[in-house]
């Protein structure tokens, strides 16, 4: 473009005006800024796209969080790369969502506790970091586990054994806690919880577990509200071995029990069972489960003082307790003449002393005892009564299952 080729004349300072609006419009504008500010090349005074912003709860230098409070982090105008929280080098686990723009804890936090988020993302407008810091509350009551039944350690137990978890709090906020309690075992089984009290929460089996196998018992209470200002501080766990099957069947009516081991018979021996004349000697029916030994054992008749008719006060050898009412499975030398004949005796299994010997040697705390052929029935909380529930009964007793 020259002036000089004009075919108008223009006042000077007319030309250089458009001389001068020409040359800005050629000039291509000003420089772009970095990413987050300016303008875009090409693009006039269009502003340039912001990095991501990242936002995360609970808020920087919040203090007394609920520990069932989920850590949630998010991005706008980007994807999260990273997202870490912890506290003490232990890791909070979390999961991202299908977009990667946000990302949320998924187990509680532990009480009295400061975690440190650290965050990513990348966006069209760069890269961009987050780190910020929060403290969890401190409970006024701890909820706590004070014990595991089975739980002595190297013990071996029967094929009937229930888990038994006793907390040091009544439980009012049952279906958190039920949820942190998990049992994996080695062979498959199905079994549920179901809380005897606000205290006992108990887990049994749907049938008798697989024998010979390792089952462990975890209780992950940490962060988990049991009650209004009562929250778990720790984590709990117990390995329970489970030894042979072993299943007694007592007939009362025959006088006979026989013992099987893994299916096969171990022994067969002639009993003497209640005899009956009362209620509280006649031998409870249904499926009883061994308790604990003794021996000897000392048996006073309930209720009654010397003198009293009916009184009795015996000791007798090799004694396993069956039930909660007073029922043993014993060497009973003095009725060893009504062994396999006749029921005389005040409510246990009466046996001879060689065989209540092996009984009493070979016992394991869960083995099954099942009874038959009286009109007692066995109540399902009568001791370890529990296979005296049907499982599908036994179910409406959990927190989750109901």
């Amino acid at each position: 473009m020259n002036s000089k080729t004009s075919r108008w004349k223009l006042p000077v300072i007319t030309t250089a005006v458009v001389m001068t609006a020409v040359l800005t419009a050629c000039s291509g504008g000003t420089t772009p800024t970095t990413p987050g500010g300016g303008t875009t090349p090409g693009g006039g005074d269009k502003p340039a796209v912001a990095a991501p912003a990242l936002k995360v709860s609970p808020a920087d230098s919040a203090l007394n969080v609920r520990p069932d409070k989920r850590v949630v982090v998010a991005a706008a105008g980007g994807a999260l790369d990273e997202v870490t929280v912890q506290s003490k080098g232990a890791e909070v686990e979390g999961e991202f969502d299908a977009t990667r723009t946000k990302w949320t804890s998924s187990k509680p936090l532990k009480p009295s506790t400061t975690y440190t988020v650290s965050a990513k993302a990348t966006g069209a407008g760069g890269p961009a970091a987050l780190t910020s810091q929060f403290t969890t509350l401190k409970p006024k009551r701890e909820l706590a586990v004070i014990d595991i039944t089975p739980g002595i350690k190297g013990e071996t137990v029967g094929v009937g054994m229930p888990i038994t978890v006793t907390f040091n709090n009544d439980v009012t906020n049952k279906a958190a806690v039920e949820a942190a309690l998990v049992v994996d075992s080695q062979k498959k089984a199905v079994g549920a919880w179901r809380w005897i009290s606000d205290r006992v929460v108990m887990y049994r089996t749907a049938k008798y577990w697989p024998a010979h196998q390792k089952v462990t018992f975890s209780a992950d209470l940490a962060g988990v509200r049991g009650a209004g200002d009562m929250w778990g501080t720790k984590s709990y766990t117990q390995s329970i071995k489970i030894g042979a099957s072993q299943i007694s069947k007592v007939n009362t009516r025959t006088h006979q029990m026989v013992v099987r081991v893994d299916g096969k018979i171990k022994l067969k021996m002639p009993i003497s069972a209640g005899k009956g004349d009362t209620r509280e000697y006649t031998t409870t029916s249904g499926v009883h489960l061994t308790m604990s030994r003794h021996n000897p054992e000392i048996m006073i008749s309930p209720g009654k003082k010397e003198g009293d008719p009916g009184y009795y006060k015996e000791i007798v050898n090799h004694a396993v307790r069956i039930s909660n009412s007073g029922e043993y499975v014993h060497s009973a030398p003095w009725s060893v003449g009504s062994q396999g004949r006749a029921n005389v005796s005040h409510g246990c299994i009466n046996a001879g002393p060689t065989q209540a010997k092996w009984f009493y040697d070979n016992f394991q705390r869960g083995d099954v005892v099942d009874i038959v052929g009286t009109d007692r029935e066995l109540e399902w909380n009568n001791g370890w009564g529990f296979w005296q529930m049907s499982f599908a009964k036994w179910k409406k007793g959990s927190a989750l299952e109901a």
